[in-house]
């Protein structure tokens, strides 16, 4: 039995990825399944269930019977448990990076950072004592106390995107864990297995049956998440339309949640930069996993006469970049998760092209040789863009970035914040008074200072905002604990003199 499938469906068919509920593997009720792809080959790897309503019934089932012993385990126990599980998946990491490489394309080096940030959310998830901790007050009033309680909330749920199948979920379930939750993740149906073999190393690690549960699925299984009456809690990051979607419908069914959506993330370059240092840096957060994160760098606002040499420096390095499986050594940028959707990014290169935008590089003829049933787009850059093209408008999700030219910075400054995203953003820049009077007035919700993908670590929170988030709170750090817990107030008194009278007038405790 391989890590990630577990059985035949045929000889020779590839296996089926199984469930994880109640501490092991299980078989599926559906008779619903999808394709699991290496984009590299466009070979079908794997079988994935497509859950209804009876399989998301049996994970959070699983998920609330395990919640009344898991609250009462005291959260230095839970911590000693996520140290454990922390250094399993740096035992494994290599394991888990190959999974990833193989199920979404990226290369090995770009998943194996982006699986050292997921562990650094499970590091920071084991400080539970004193994340929980809670305030107190003594003497608020004449012998009276006042102190909060940080307790859990029952069953939470994780809906999780295809280019961070190991990141992402760790900023979700670690945290609601720790802080005394039981959890269910739904994985995207596009990259199941890393979420299956995390779930083997949690239980190695000493977590008990049923804390952690999961399920893979479409629509249906995210719609029965968000309607079931013992889910308390959804954390979801995805597009914009289903963020709206999932946030709308869970907290209409009584749901807390955060759903982080889209971006179109800008960078402005100033005149005053290291072009050579910025041209390098966006290249890297533009085309680095084939443009399909959520923090790339989509737009560059280059500001008066940065732009020629700018245009011309990203030009040249767009052009020496190797593409090819992420699986083979010095390969910079991998294909795309799908067919369909590297056809759609292609389709976005065919409208700029047709709106006027100059193609200074176009990825759309390249060839991998060995690998041309791969869903490979090379790096593309347009220059010349204006606000009104859907070049520009639309979250592309693909290695195209544009550039468009202002006058100044108050213009920069202004069209960025007139995007309806508010992600992530970027400024290139040797001016402090600029970097600082950007910091202060962008409208979005993580800046960078010549920092092309400003990603906050663990310890602080991640998310945007305007159309880039729904909800109050990010993920991870303390807004991720807030999120997953509920605040108690307990005021008491233990004097047995002065007690207050029993009039029916506003208690005071001066």
């Amino acid at each position: 039995m391989s890590i990630a499938t577990s059985r035949a469906t045929r000889e020779g068919e590839p296996g089926i990825v199984p469930l994880w509920i109640g501490g092991q593997r299980v078989e599926p009720c559906t008779e619903r399944f999808g394709e699991v792809t290496n984009p590299a080959t466009g070979a079908v790897i794997r079988r994935v269930p497509f859950c209804g309503a009876e399989d998301v019934a049996r994970a959070v089932g699983a998920a609330r019977a395990a919640f009344p012993e898991w609250r009462s385990t005291p959260p230095l126990r839970r911590a000693r448990i996520l140290t454990r599980f922390r250094e399993l998946m740096e035992a494994h990491r290599d394991e888990l990076v190959r999974l990833v490489t193989e199920e979404h394309g990226k290369t090995l080096a770009d998943a194996a950072g982006s699986v050292q940030r997921g562990i650094e959310v499970i590091e920071f998830a084991s400080g539970a004592p004193h994340l929980l901790k809670g305030e107190h007050a003594e003497d608020v009033g004449r012998g009276v106390d006042c102190h909060s309680l940080l307790q859990p909330l029952g069953v939470c749920v994780g809906i999780t995107p295809f280019n961070f199948p190991v990141m992402v979920p760790l900023w979700m379930f670690p945290v609601a864990i720790a802080c005394g939750n039981t959890f269910v993740l739904k994985p995207s149906e596009k990259v199941p297995s890393a979420s299956l073999r995390m779930a083997e190393l949690f239980k190695e690690a000493g977590l008990p049956d049923g804390v952690f549960n999961v399920i893979h699925g479409d629509k249906a299984a995210v719609d029965a998440l968000l309607v079931h009456p013992e889910v308390k809690a959804v954390s979801f990051v995805g597009s914009t339309p289903i963020a709206r979607y999932v946030y709308e419908t869970g907290a209409r069914h009584g749901k807390r949640v955060q759903a982080l959506g889209g971006a179109k993330n800008h960078a402005v370059v100033l005149p005053d930069a290291d072009l050579d240092f910025a041209a390098e840096a966006l290249v890297g957060a533009a085309y680095g996993s084939a443009g399909e994160r959520c923090m790339a760098i989509s737009a560059v606002v280059a500001v008066g006469e940065a732009a020629d040499p700018l245009v011309e420096k990203l030009a040249a390095r767009a052009r020496r970049l190797k593409v090819g499986p992420g699986s083979e050594p010095g390969v910079e940028m991998g294909p795309l998760i799908s067919r369909a959707h590297r056809d759609r990014v292609k389709g976005y290169v065919d409208q700029g092209e047709a709106a006027g935008a100059r193609l200074v590089v176009d990825g759309r003829g390249l060839q991998v040789p060995g690998h041309e049933y791969g869903f490979f787009l090379g790096p593309t850059l347009f220059d010349h863009v204006t606000p009104e093209m859907s070049i520009y408008r639309d979250e592309i999700f693909g290695p195209v970035l544009v550039v468009l030219r202002v006058r100044d910075f108050g213009e920069a400054l202004e069209l960025v914040n007139r995007n309806p995203y508010g992600n992530g953003t970027a400024l290139f820049t040797r001016s402090g008074a600029a970097a600082r009077r950007f910091q202060n007035e962008v409208e979005v919700g993580m800046v960078g200072v010549n920092v092309p993908i400003p990603v906050p670590m663990a310890f602080f929170s991640f998310g945007g905002w305007k159309q880039s988030l729904f909800g109050d709170l990010h993920v991870h750090g303390m807004e991720g604990v807030y999120f997953y817990t509920r605040t108690k107030v307990v005021t008491t008194r233990w004097s047995e003199t002065d007690l207050p009278g029993r009039g029916l007038s506003m208690p005071t405790l001066g």
